[in-house]
């Protein structure tokens, strides 16, 4: 089981991460495409936009399931059922705690899940 400061040490990380991703979120929109208008035609700008756009859309929504895994981490906390697998319910190590707070599932049932894909 966790101690009492592990759990605030955790806490305050993902409360960190967790800001840092809403300042991503926020700045996830770059504008529109710079281009050198001698060197690159009307189709390739237009090109060039519409994949800033997907990459763009992609990186925001990437950042928000980040931050609704976080947020899920926290919430998980203020629960008491930080650091146990939201899947069998055991106890997850130290290690996999470390290496990602915000995991769900332990390495067993993360592997099991990526194996069902």
């Amino acid at each position: 089981m966790l101690s009492a400061d592990e759990i605030t040490a955790f806490r305050q990380l993902l409360q960190q991460q967790l800001a840092e991703t809403c300042a991503a979120v926020q700045s996830a929109d770059t504008g529109t495409v710079m281009l050198d208008q001698t060197s690159v035609g009307r189709l390739s700008r237009m090109d060039a936009m519409q994949q800033q756009q997907a990459m763009t859309k992609g990186l925001k929504e990437r950042t928000q399931r980040n931050q609704r895994r976080l947020q899920a981490a926290l919430d998980r906390i203020q629960a008491g059922t930080f650091g146990l697998c939201c899947r069998c319910g055991e106890l997850m190590t130290r290690e996999r705690l470390s290496a990602d707070p915000a995991s769900p599932f332990c390495t067993g049932c993360q592997n099991e899940i990526e194996e069902e894909k």
